[in-house]
């Protein structure tokens, strides 16, 4: 096999590598079910923007009903969204939402692809997405998604032709899947990729259309479908005791940290294609229409097919394993074929399948979840054959090459268990996500190994390569290391074998506000990678701070204890910012990243490695009142955050919301999308408007107009819209400048609204009563004024204020001026508080 062929088996084979530790075990129904799709050589091609943008019901139904290879390609890992389950934002929310994907496809079926675009958040337009975004190079990528998946039909999710309707995302997905579908066969385009993968030509181009991008049902039913072909999505499957659009909203219902989880549906449900370009079809009801599909399409391909359509035909359910020897002979055949694309894809799912109707266990499980460079760690392999097919274990080899002989025959249901170690490489590289190893830009994530591009993970480092011999020829089966182990509450268990470093360091908080000249205690922890470590740790920090001591020895004796020191930290005199960052010296090697973990039930642990850099603000504030009643929405750390200028906060679940209760309170702050997603916040409402009418201060935070949970969000009338300004930089207009809330106790500025990031705002209100006073006017380029980022209205003796500003993105990266601004929405009608906090 020549370098280019070889560069292209491994990222085929590397695509279709599932990373969930547990093992599939699986039924004589899913067994045949593989058989099925063994035995279709046809592929489909899935384009959108962010995870959740997929349609679960056609990918489910391109991958079980007809049988199709199906991938999802996602421009973006998803960092701009919110997350409605926990706290992580940006980097880790883009790698929960590429784990939630794999989950949705382990569901329906389909494998999951990506290019190296970062989620900046929302964009009205693809001219500015583009402009952020490296167009080029995430053309680039989308075109080696295509050479190296080879689909013969590309569905786009988003109308390439009506730019500035939806998210500048949405309709940028589109257009480069248009412009890809009509390069990727020109091997002048990115000819750099040609030396690990071929050009492709695919058969045909699609837009998943709906009466969703025709303004309504009735619209939709009225348009020209002549372009257009439908499936039933709703087709049932007896294998699965589940019909497709169950299977597909188990899938969507993965994505929870955007909030959908949801219902399963039943019965009849149409899906629109409409074709956009390449051999138009004229059999309106087969999307493959003159692909040959069948085995014939691959040089010998006949004598396989007849093999495998036998055994698909006259499937044993009771004993699958009597196939086995066909099988075999069908993989010999293969090994043969001329066209790499399809020996190397139908190799893995022959292999697969053989596996499992042998039901041979194969697992290599190490005593510990971590390991660090140059350690020694125990894994228990456990080979087992559950058939009377011949089978002889001669070796087994771990990642070094270390090749164990055996030469033992696998006799039915005997059980083989060995105990070997494993010496982890000295300069064996931390796992974590590729595209955060390095610092990208906003638009696009850095990634310097070209064969890691598109991938949804990073490989794993360590595996056992298992070398049989079933039916007398030979096959090579590699099992990533995993930790098997149990916990009394919850049985049985898997997780990764993750690579760590010796030393990690963190502070808790990512932005430390300074609000005074005096100094302030920091906690450093630092966790150690193996047993014993020594060495010490500092704190490198700008120009104008003081960090003592300098430095203090660090000594810890058991893996994975963590040591927590003590560093004064002195701001300077006047407003400053900067950062400082932990490092952690043991011997010649400093270590300077934060081992993070992201652990959520539905998706496997995540070890995430990232500068531990955290922002330090000297910031100038003044501030009235003390006492904050918070009602936890979606998730943020507003919170945290005002607890770093001084404010003593209270978490309040709506059950705890009484007159009494509010009453020991200066102001109550209502968190993001909390009338979204807390059902019992609609029997408060009036409790919460007493408490504005008797002198208390009342702020909510942006929510949606979709799925609010309350009739009367405001004691005014206000209607929610999905106004938004997306140019962090966007002009701010004062409309109401003698207004308290810009001038008490801080006086707002322009320089106020200057560092801001990602965004101004989102779902401002665009209807209002007169009580309100509109106080800021932003508006992005080209847009009309959105007056709605900021209401105030005087309820009683208090204020109830809305916004739809983004303090919740703006806390966390120590945005001076958002903290100056809400510190006067917590202070309006407080002038006669006799103390004034700092």
């Amino acid at each position: 096999m020549n370098k280019k062929r070889l560069s292209l088996a491994i990222a085929l084979l590397t695509l279709l590598i599932t990373y969930a530790q547990k093992p599939i075990k699986s039924s004589s129904s899913e067994i045949y079910e593989s058989i099925q799709k063994l035995n279709f050589l046809g592929s489909v091609l899935y384009v959108a923007a962010h995870p959740d943008d997929e349609n679960t019901r056609l990918i489910a139904y391109m991958s079980n009903h007809i049988k199709a290879r199906t991938a999802y390609l996602s421009i973006t890992r998803g960092d701009g969204g919110q997350n409605l389950i926990g706290s992580d934002i940006r980097e880790l929310l883009g790698v929960l939402r590429t784990q939630e994907l794999l989950a949705a496809r382990r569901v329906d079926g389909g494998e999951q692809l990506f290019t190296r675009a970062n989620d900046f958040g929302y964009s009205k337009h693809p001219d500015e997405t583009f402009e952020i975004w490296d167009k080029d190079m995430v053309l680039s990528d989308v075109v080696l998604a295509i050479r190296t998946f080879q689909p013969d039909i590309i569905i786009n999710r988003f109308d390439h032709r009506s730019p500035g309707t939806t998210h500048g995302h949405h309709t940028g997905s589109a257009m480069l899947s248009v412009e890809a579908f009509e390069i990727a066969n020109d091997k002048t385009a990115f000819p750099e990729q040609l030396d690990r993968t071929t050009a492709w030509q695919p058969k045909r181009l699609f837009f998943n259309t709906s009466h969703w991008f025709y303004g309504g049902q009735d619209k939709f039913d009225a348009a020209d479908k002549s372009d257009m072909i439908s499936f039933d999505i709703g087709t049932f499957y007896p294998l699965k005791g589940m019909s497709n659009n169950e299977v597909a909203a188990i899938a969507r219902s993965q994505h929870l940290c955007q909030g959908f989880g949801n219902l399963t549906q039943r019965g009849t449900q149409k899906e629109y294609v409409e074709f956009l370009k390449g051999d138009p079809l004229k059999d309106s009801d087969n999307i493959f229409e003159g692909i040959d599909t069948t085995w014939n399409r691959i040089k010998g391909g006949q004598a396989i097919g007849d093999i495998l359509y036998a055994v698909e035909n006259n499937f044993n359910f009771k004993n699958p394993s009597e196939h086995i020897p066909q099988l075999v002979k069908a993989y010999q055949l293969l090994q043969k074929a001329d066209n790499e694309h399809w020996k190397i894809q139908k190799s893995k799912e022959l292999i697969h399948i053989i596996e499992m109707c042998a039901g041979l266990y194969l697992e290599a499980s190490a005593e510990t979840n971590w390991a660090t460079p140059s350690e020694a760690v125990k894994i228990n392999i456990e080979v087992l054959n559950r058939s009377d097919i011949p089978m002889l274990l001669l070796s087994y080899e771990t990642s070094e090459k270390l090749s164990v002989s055996k030469n033992i025959d696998l006799k039915n249901n005997i059980k083989y268990n060995f105990e070997e170690v494993l010496n982890i490489k000295e300069n064996q590289q931390p796992t974590t996500p590729y595209w955060l190893n390095k610092k990208g830009s906003l638009g696009m994530y850095h990634v310097d190994n070209k064969d890691l591009i598109g991938l949804p993970e990073t490989p794993r480092a360590y595996n056992v390569k298992f070398n049989l011999l079933i039916n007398n020829v030979p096959f090579s089966i590699s099992k990533d290391v995993i930790q098997r182990y149990s916990e009394p509450d919850k049985g049985e268990l898997y997780r990764p074998f993750e690579i760590i470093p010796e030393a990690s360091a963190s502070i808790t908080e990512k932005v430390i506000i300074f609000n005074s000249n005096e100094k302030r205690n920091i906690q450093v922890i630092v966790r150690a990678g193996h047993d014993n470590l020594k060495g010490a740790v500092e704190i490198e920090h700008p120009e104008g701070w003081q960090v003592f001591p300098k430095s203090q020895p660090v000594s810890i004796v058991h893996k994975g204890e963590e040591q927590n020191f003590n560093f004064t930290i002195t701001p300077p005199k006047n407003g400053n910012e900067g950062y400082i960052s932990p490092m952690v010296f043991v011997g010649n090697q400093a270590y300077n990243k934060e081992l993070i973990e992201i652990d959520y039930s539905h998706i496997p642990k995540q070890t995430v490695l990232l500068p531990n850099e955290t922002k330090v603000v000297r910031l100038d504030i003044q501030k009235k009142g003390k006492h904050i009643a918070y009602i936890q929405g979606a998730g943020d750390v507003v919170p945290e955050s005002l607890e770093q200028i001084g404010y003593e906060v209270q978490f309040l679940t709506p059950a705890e919301i009484s007159a009494e209760s509010l009453s020991h309170f200066d102001a109550v702050v209502v968190g993001i999308r909390a009338y979204n997603t807390l059902d019992d916040l609609q029997f408060k409402q009036q409790t919460l408007f007493d408490f504005v009418a008797q002198g208390g201060n009342m702020i909510v935070q942006y929510n949606t107009s979709h799925r609010l949970k309350v009739d009367h969000i405001a004691p005014y009338k206000l209607t929610l819209s999905r106004d938004r300004v997306t140019d962090e930089n966007a002009q701010v207009r004062f409309l109401s400048p003698k207004h308290p809330v810009l001038n008490y106790p801080n006086k707002i500025t322009q320089k106020d609204f200057e560092g801001w990031t990602q965004e101004r705002g989102l779902y401002f209100p665009n209807g209002w009563a007169k009580e309100f006073t509109p106080i800021l006017e932003i508006h992005d380029k080209k847009e009309s004024d959105k007056k709605g980022s900021l209401l105030v209205a005087k309820y009683g003796k208090g204020y109830y204020i809305y916004t739809g500003l983004s303090f919740f993105r703006e806390f966390p990266s120590g945005v001076s001026g958002a903290y100056r601004l809400f510190a006067n929405m917590i202070s309006l009608g407080k002038e006669d508080l006799n103390q004034t906090e700092k």
